[in-house]
């Protein structure tokens, strides 16, 4: 379970491989510096910045974010290292708040490689500080602990970094945020224009709280087990959020309350969820709105004056679409919640059956005759009502969000439903680019059948990597490369057709790598109708020619933006976003095109580039670390059902459901060639 600390708190750390997590709402730097037995950092060499990234052991963003992962190696980190200190900073550059005060508080969490969370600290109290000491990870008699610090500096970085006994502060600091001022220009998005977050005005007056599907965090590390996602699954993730106070209970050993959802006295279930507000856009500011968005509509009364059944669209937002959204993200934050109100119930009635048990065998008197039986039936049957009084109410908030999602489904539109939902049998090609796609379903082992859509803000924060290895599934039919390969080349198919689908004609493109042409059966759709950008690249000398023209664009487009005209390109640029599609990675793949991949996946989402890789991991073990931040940056999805994402609230594992097809269906055929003629008509 995960420990919260406060400030000046500790915990042991039963891992040497982890990451720090870190979510602010607003861009920040990440810095780490390093320190020996009397907690001086020996020079520049001892400092990890965004200018100069990556230590052993230790590597940072090499940007400022509102959302950060450090990747950190206790095990690599030098002998004469007794301290890591984490900082953050607010960035001088980009017009942005100059103290923490004026943010939200900052909330760092400590994970393993899967994901698992294994400390987190709320970083409270601070004001006019504009670069704080976050959590400090020190060497104590051989084991390695983590301390909530909090420790703030009105100085900013330079100060912070004087504290620590650096001569060299002002030099670093300002090499830092020289870095940062960089990497702010690369992040600027270009057009296309599209209605934005503000113009939707998504804040309400209540706080804001993360988003749904963007949020939902890869529970796959940088090892070779697996990737790091988002998010937030932390789209968006995602991630990628404040965390609540606790998951598990009020810490006094009570099982924590669920979900608050109202039961009159005669039993019928309010379904309006008054509480339930629109989340922000992932990565963005909770400045308050110029003025709230319209509640939703409240649930129609029955003839008893109760609320009657669900409605879609409750929720608030301006559009409809908003509001479902919004309304999705709600179902999917109280089923986490309700969730780990009845596994820490069940915690709680284990717990105290082990307690009141111990106490029996602890008596030698009870031991003989029939009083310790009659104890230990007591003790059987507490457990047994505690774990049975928690089965109800979970129930009762399943049915409750069960009767939700049976009347959200068929309201869902086309970017939001499944394959199977009759919304796609009318479909047309949209005006606008709608706020998010579904890429599957979640749910969890309580209730497998309420599935919670999983929904990705668009455009793509980041990119997508389709994983052809060996998934954990206890099908054995599963473990033919073949197989494999196939499920997870028809799973992309699947995710570009939906993404080409919900964009408006002629602003999404499409290219395919796919060196061995071993794709060609799963490509075919997309293929025979055309929506391709050109046929697949196949070959070693394919792979060069796209690699190269990808990268060219956005080295284009960010010089454009660098330069502040962003209008001022090349004749007959299309300016359209565009999606790269790898198969059998990395066959075909000389060294120059690696780097270009790491680059595109990098660089290429803040300027209208994406990719989505098709991959097993171990094909490209060769390379060792080298491919560690590109797996990182990718959101890991399977073909099939896989229990790796993580949500940003409790940190359960939810199972993962790819978008299938029905079988025999047409749907996947008839969208496409509406896209395609679609096309043909914006061309003329």
């Amino acid at each position: 379970m995960t420990a919260e600390l406060v400030r000046g708190q500790n915990h042991p750390l039963s891992e040497v491989r982890l990451e720090v997590r870190i979510s602010a709402g607003r861009p920040v730097v990440a810095v780490a510096t390093l320190s020996d037995d009397s907690g001086r950092a020996r020079g520049a060499e001892w400092v990890v910045h965004p200018g100069a990234p990556v230590l052993p052991g230790l590597e940072v963003s090499r940007q400022a974010a509102a959302d950060h992962r450090l990747a950190v190696d206790l095990g690599a980190i030098p002998e004469a290292v007794h301290r890591v200190d984490v900082l953050l900073a607010l960035p001088a550059a980009g017009g942005g708040p100059t103290r923490f005060g004026a943010v939200a508080a900052p909330f760092v969490a400590v994970t393993g490689l899967d994901g698992t969370e294994l400390v987190s600290y709320t970083i409270t109290g601070l004001d006019a500080e504009s670069a704080v000491i976050a959590v400090e990870l020190y060497r104590r008699q051989g084991a390695w602990k983590v301390r909530a610090v909090g420790q703030g500096y009105a100085g900013g970085l330079t100060e912070l970094l004087t504290d620590l006994g650096l001569t060299q502060a002002a030099e670093l600091a300002g090499a830092a945020e020289e870095a940062v001022a960089e990497g702010l220009a690369r992040s600027v998005a270009v057009p296309p224009p599209r209605t934005t977050d503000d113009d939707r005005s998504h804040q309400a007056s209540a706080p804001p709280r993360p988003n749904p599907a963007a949020s939902v965090s890869s529970r796959e590390g940088s090892s070779s087990e697996g990737s790091s996602h988002e998010g937030q699954v932390s789209g968006t993730p995602a991630p990628s959020a404040p965390q609540p106070a606790g998951p598990g209970g009020s810490g006094d050993g009570t099982p924590a309350a669920g979900p608050s959802m109202s039961v009159p006295a005669g039993g019928t279930i309010d379904y309006r969820h008054p509480r339930r507000q629109p989340a922000p856009p992932s990565g963005q500011p909770s400045d308050p709105p110029r003025q709230p968005a319209p509640a939703a509509p409240a649930a129609s009364p029955g003839h008893d004056g109760q609320p009657s059944r669900p409605i879609a669209g409750d929720a608030t937002g301006w559009s409809m679409e908003e509001r479902l959204y919004n309304q999705v993200w709600g179902m999917f934050e109280d089923l986490a919640r309700t969730t780990a109100a009845y596994r820490s119930a069940v915690d709680f009635a284990e717990s105290r059956m082990e307690k009141e048990l111990d106490q029996v065998l602890s008596d030698p008197r009870s031991r003989i005759g029939g009083q310790g039986d009659a104890a230990r039936d007591a003790a059987l049957d507490k457990h047994a009502q505690l774990v049975d009084q928690a089965r109800a109410a979970l129930d009762r908030d399943l049915a409750q969000l069960t009767d939700e999602s049976e009347v959200v489904e068929p309201a869902l539109p086309a970017a939001y439903a499944r394959w199977d939902n009759p919304v796609w049998h009318g479909y047309r090609v949209p005006m606008e680019i709608p706020m998010a796609v579904r890429l599957g379903d979640l749910h969890l082992p309580e209730d497998p059948s309420l599935r919670i859509p999983m929904l990705i803000r668009l455009p793509l924060e980041r990119g997508l990597w389709i994983d052809s290895g060996r998934w954990a599934s206890p099908d054995e039919s599963f473990a033919d490369e073949g197989e494999r390969r196939r499920l997870a080349m028809e799973a992309a198919v699947a995710h570009a057709a939906r993404l080409i689908a919900v964009y408006p004609a002629g602003e999404f493109g499409v290219h395919v790598i796919d060196p061995a042409g071993s794709g060609a059966q799963a490509l075919a759709p997309l293929v025979r109708t055309g929506v391709l950008a050109g046929p697949p690249a196949v070959g070693a000398a394919g792979v060069a020619d796209v690699m190269s023209r990808l990268t060219q664009r956005v080295d284009l487009v960010q010089m454009a933006v660098r330069g502040g005209a962003p209008d001022a390109l090349p004749p007959g640029f299309d300016a359209a976003e565009q999606l790269l599609i790898v198969n059998d990675f990395p066959h075909g793949f000389d060294d120059r095109a690696v780097t270009q991949l790491r680059y595109l996946a990098d660089e290429g989402p803040a300027v209208g580039v994406h990719l989505m890789m098709v991959a097993d991991r171990e094909d490209a073990a060769a390379y060792g670390p080298l491919l560690d931040p590109l797996w990182r940056s990718l959101m890991r999805l399977t073909p099939v059902p896989d229990d790796h994402l993580a949500d940003p609230w409790i940190g359960h594992a939810w199972t993962y459901e790819p978008p299938v097809v029905p079988p025999g269906s047409q749907v996947l055929q008839l969208v496409l060639t509406e896209v395609a003629t679609a096309r043909r008509d914006w061309n003329r």
